[in-house]
């Protein structure tokens, strides 16, 4: 699933979450996500407001927990222990980002940094109940139009300072941003972060069937116009035919740990597909061969990614086109619990994480769950649908 940014008046990461939850994500399961950290004092909820006649959700963090500042590796401990792994692993991404930042700016260790309004609870709901959205949704890429930055200056815990602030200055190296004529703040230091967790891209939409739009509203009201952020989301649209990478590298000397959580981390981080095949390397020794199969857009991050995870001296780098068949996906409804199916020209088969969070709920046989999930789209009690047509290779 793809999810377009339309920041109309900027981006700050409570803009960005009212405006997922507007598209569809479930409330229960962001705050779920949330609750997993740890964080005490804090309820979210969520409204529906009207700004200059354009309907948006708003979201609100009510604290009863004065603890407000905290040091960069207290903040990053919380944010690992979101539930599931992968949103706990772009909250740790974009709290680390924050980390790194500060400390540049302030010649600190990025685990010792105080950070004063970044450390409170607004913060970590933001950035963890995001993480949290985009992966209910099926969120694999995020693109972005330009980022409006605003001017003037910002009162901050250090006194004042130019706005943009210098934080989000230097969150956004690499991104494309233009001017406004609003004053003020306009993209956050959150919003920057959680868009560089995410490995946003920057420019119009990408080829896509259209999904839904959500609207999310800031809490600044501006005299001409909605101060809003947009998202679309949409399935990517391929012609069946497409250039594709393969990245490849032996190893014989990481543990079968570390090799799954290489697969799982580049599967995050937007490869179509990762495998590991067994081989009898030099001197009889027997070894893996990782493969990763992506776009050329995504090569290098994940060449970085394989790098850093495995400690491999080399990479080999393969071009080959791939051929996909159209699909699609339908919704069901198993005992109250979504569960996605996945059509092909020749099979249907329901999303494996979505049986796995239904027969956990349910207490049933993941078999049975599926079984269920097929028996109700046969019957006619799919809702919800949606045409893809491409994604990975399983």
């Amino acid at each position: 699933m793809i999810c377009w940014i339309n920041p109309f008046t900027g981006l700050a990461g409570d803009m960005l979450l009212a405006a997922l939850i507007d598209a569809g994500a479930p409330l229960d399961r962001i705050r779920s996500a949330i609750a997993a950290t740890g964080l005490t004092g804090w309820e979210l909820t969520a409204e529906r407001v009207t700004d200059h006649g354009l309907s948006a959700t708003r979201v609100h963090v009510h604290v009863t927990d004065p603890h407000t500042q905290r040091h960069a590796a207290e903040v990053v401990e919380l944010a690992s222990r979101a539930a599931p792994e992968p949103v706990a692993a772009l909250a740790v991404a974009a709290v680390t980002a924050v980390a790194e930042v500060e400390g540049r700016l302030h010649d600190a260790e990025p685990a010792a940094v105080h950070l004063h309004e970044l450390g409170g609870h607004d913060t970590l709901v933001d950035i963890v109940g995001t993480a949290a959205a985009l992966h209910a949704l099926g969120v694999t890429e995020v693109v972005s139009s330009p980022l409006p930055l605003g001017r003037g200056r910002i009162d901050a815990a250090h006194g004042l300072l130019p706005c943009p602030a210098p934080a989000t200055l230097a969150l956004l190296t690499g991104a494309q941003v233009t001017g406004t004529d609003l004053p003020g703040e306009t993209v956050t230091p959150t919003g920057a972060a959680l868009l560089r967790a995410c490995g946003a891209r920057y420019g119009p939409p990408p080829p896509m069937t259209l999904g839904p739009t959500g609207y999310g509203a800031g809490s600044r009201r501006l005299p001409d116009r909605p101060n809003v952020s947009a998202v679309t989301l949409g399935e990517p649209v391929r012609t069946g035919q497409e250039d594709v990478v393969v990245l490849e590298t032996n190893l014989d000397d990481v543990t079968g740990e570390v090799l799954g959580h290489t697969i799982a981390r580049a599967m995050e981080s937007g490869a179509l597909d990762a495998w590991a095949t067994p081989a009898v390397m030099k001197k009889g020794r027997p070894g893996q061969v990782l493969h990763v199969l992506t776009t050329p857009q995504h090569e290098r991050p994940l060449r970085d990614l394989v790098l850093a995870e495995t400690g491999t001296l080399g990479i080999r780098r393969l071009t080959a086109t791939r051929t996909t068949l159209p699909r699609r996906f339908e919704t069901v409804d198993v005992d109250g619990h979504p569960v996605r199916i996945k059509i092909g020209p020749h099979r249907a088969k329901p999303e494996h994480e979505d049986l796995v969070a239904a027969a956990t709920q349910l207490g049933l046989p993941l078999r049975a769950v599926a079984a269920r999930a097929l028996r109700r789209r046969l019957s006619g009690e799919a809702g919800d649908h949606r045409s893809q047509e491409a994604g990975t290779d399983d």
